[in-house]
């Protein structure tokens, strides 16, 4: 939809508030789950001249309208007059729907359009800036265990050697510390083996647990451990199998019980939609002796796969040969993932906490679905997540509208649209991105969803979140420079401090912070494979370290992180200001986003949590970020003026 752009006259003139009333309670959320009442709550300037005020109810596709509902009045509010719509009234079922508000006044109908946290309302009829519904249906005991804490995301090869591993055939292992990335194409796509080691495993990740859990840890989510041929293992060969080079099964199944004994869950990731050419199921290269579905018409796994011409022409992930795609919503394709003692089966029953689903978006619904049933039937309490880029409630792929939060689905996702708005504001580009992170994409998860985000600043698919804050240009670069190229140390030293803010939004958003090993160590890294290096155990930065320990401390200290209720107060392109309340006590994260120190005080003392210090009045330095622990009735001033 696109945006509509008002006057400045109609913007002061015909701006009304809304809210979502959840049971009686008003609440950011726009998704309902089935059995609340559901209520819109309109304040409309009484200079507009409102005969009547209806919502307009329409489907996901904005192409029929499916209701037409009458507000009812239900008296001044100062200049406003207020109109309450009972979407109760309708059984509109699970779903995804949009609406517009319209008015009758004196000789003529206005349409609203949602716009910078209001409505506007003029006589343009386009559907367009449309406020969002969903009415959800949730199946599965609600996923709690892990709220509080800090996700922990391990590229296994890379994160810590230790143990017992077997070398498979072909593989290099890196015997010394690396200066640069060994490996690397020539060009962004351009073919690579992908076989040398570093020789991280499951064992050295035990080793590490302590250093791990000492960040806030809830959750590890690992890079895929079935045996595969490459370093990353996006190729799997044998989704029943834990890769040797990494320990087998013998060291995961150690992972879990160490794991669990320090209060940590493990979340896998389900590379579901591709295998490798180079595995027991497609076995391109007779490697296994399994028949494989390049091999022969006759291999089980043969219907698994779309050739085009056998055996050479078949659909591969985004045409890359050797990750030929596979089909699980033919039933000997996905039962294998979703039967009794098939891949979910098997790794939930070993104690996996939950999935993390490699490319979401390209899984049918109805898979998703499966794999979220086969994981927790009947009331277990587990997670399961998707890589999904863009706002996942209203997300469209292959033409049609994705159902992922409706309730048979994903627990959460990862959160990029967070990560993207973090990134702009601290650079300088703006409040756009932050502001519908902040305000649209968390508003319309439903609370058992925003609760359990993945908040991340960085993945393995992406460059390193240091490297980006340092806001170097690299165009025009070739691999062979990226690959050598590092910050400056002035540069460098401003990079950690936007982390150090960066990470402190992070932390006390809605959602469980995600960090990728050595974020908080200080590594540096262009795009793949760059910022794969590995974990620079000795030479980490400890400013950083010790702030992400706080901060994870911090979360596990105050219930409020788990499930607070979440309200923007304050955002421009100096200063943001956010709040968590729970119980008798408010959150207050601001951060000071200008290069002059920024003093403020409250009316009542404040507690400042990243350096236990009370006080009325409070400096924050340039670039900085502070969070606050306030009684509900404390204001904030700032240059004399209130701004919560």
């Amino acid at each position: 939809m696109k945006p509509h752009h008002f006057s400045v006259v109609e913007m002061q003139h015909n701006r009304a508030e809304y809210e979502y009333i959840h049971n009686g309670k008003a609440s950011i959320s726009t998704a309902f789950e089935i059995n609340e009442k559901a209520e819109i709550h309109l304040s409309i300037p009484r200079a507009i001249g409102v005969i009547d005020a209806y919502m307009e109810i329409y489907d996901e596709s904005v192409c029929s309208k499916l209701a037409d509902l009458k507000g009812e009045w239900t008296g001044f509010s100062g200049e406003y007059d207020s109109y309450i719509f009972d979407l109760s009234e309708y059984n509109l079922g699970t779903g995804l729907y949009f609406m517009r508000p319209r008015l009758l006044v004196l000789g003529a109908e206005l349409y609203g359009h949602r716009w910078a946290g209001g409505i506007y309302f003029d006589t343009k009829s386009e559907l367009t800036n449309m406020l969002q519904l969903s009415i959800c249906d949730f199946k599965y005991k609600e996923p709690k265990k892990i709220r509080g804490g800090v996700i922990y995301h391990v590229f296994v090869d890379r994160f810590n050697r230790g143990g017992e591993y077997s070398i498979p055939d072909g593989a290099r292992i890196m015997r010394n510390d690396w200066k640069i990335i060994p490996e690397y194409p020539e060009y962004p796509g351009a073919p690579l083996y992908n076989n040398t080691f570093w020789g991280g495993t499951l064992w050295g990740i035990i080793e590490k647990l302590d250093y791990i859990k000492s960040l806030g840890t809830s959750a590890i989510y690992l890079s895929p451990i079935f045996r595969a041929y490459s370093n990353h293992k996006y190729d799997t060969a044998d989704y029943m199998s834990v890769d040797p080079i990494f320990g087998g099964e013998k060291a995961f199944c150690a992972l879990l019980k160490a794991a669990h004994e320090k209060g940590i869950e493990i979340i896998l990731d389900g590379v579901f939609n591709h295998t490798g050419s180079d595995s027991i199921y497609f076995n391109r290269y007779g490697r296994y002796k399994e028949l494989g579905a390049y091999q022969s018409k006759s291999s089980p796994y043969y219907s698994w796969y779309d050739f085009q011409q056998h055996p050479t022409q078949y659909t591969s992930w985004w045409g890359i040969e050797i990750l030929p795609r596979i089909n699980p919503d033919k039933p000997e394709c996905g039962d294998y993932f979703v039967g009794d003692n098939g891949v979910v089966d098997k790794y939930a029953k070993m104690g996996i906490y939950g999935f993390r689903l490699d490319v979401a978006d390209e899984l049918s619904d109805d898979f998703i679905a499966k794999i979220k049933h086969k994981l927790s039937a009947p009331s277990k309490d587990r997670i399961l997540y998707g890589e999904v880029w863009e706002d996942a409630s209203n997300k469209s792929s292959y033409g049609s509208r994705r159902r992922y939060y409706l309730g048979h689905e994903l627990d959460g996702v990862m959160n990029y649209p967070l990560r993207s708005g973090i990134i702009d504001y601290l650079t300088g580009r703006g409040t756009d991105k932050l502001a519908y992170a902040m305000c649209d994409v968390t508003a319309n998860a439903p609370n058992r969803v925003l609760h359990n985000q993945m908040n991340l600043l960085g993945t393995h698919d992406t460059e390193r979140i240091l490297t980006v804050l340092g806001d170097e240009s690299t165009e025009g670069m070739s691999n062979y420079q990226l690959a050598r190229l590092r910050m400056d140390p002035g540069k460098r030293n401003y990079a950690i401090k936007r982390l150090m803010t960066a990470y402190t939004i992070l932390a006390t958003m809605p959602g469980l912070p995600t960090i990728f090993y050595g974020d908080e160590a200080g590594l540096e890294g262009y795009r793949d494979p760059f910022n794969r290096m590995p974990y620079p155990w000795g030479k980490e930065d400890t400013r950083l370290i010790e702030h992400y320990k706080r901060l994870g401390q911090m979360r596990i200290a105050n219930e409020v992180y788990k499930e607070g209720e979440f309200k923007l107060c304050y955002l421009d392109k100096d200063l943001l200001i956010f709040s968590r309340c729970a119980g008798e006590s408010k959150f207050v994260t601001i951060v000071n986003n200008t290069d002059s120190a920024l003093i403020f005080s409250f009316d009542n003392d404040g507690l400042d949590l990243l350096n236990n210090k009370r006080s009325i009045s409070f400096t924050l330095e340039a670039f900085g970020a502070g969070v606050y622990k306030l009684s509900l009735d404390t204001h904030v001033e700032i240059s004399g003026g209130n701004v919560l």
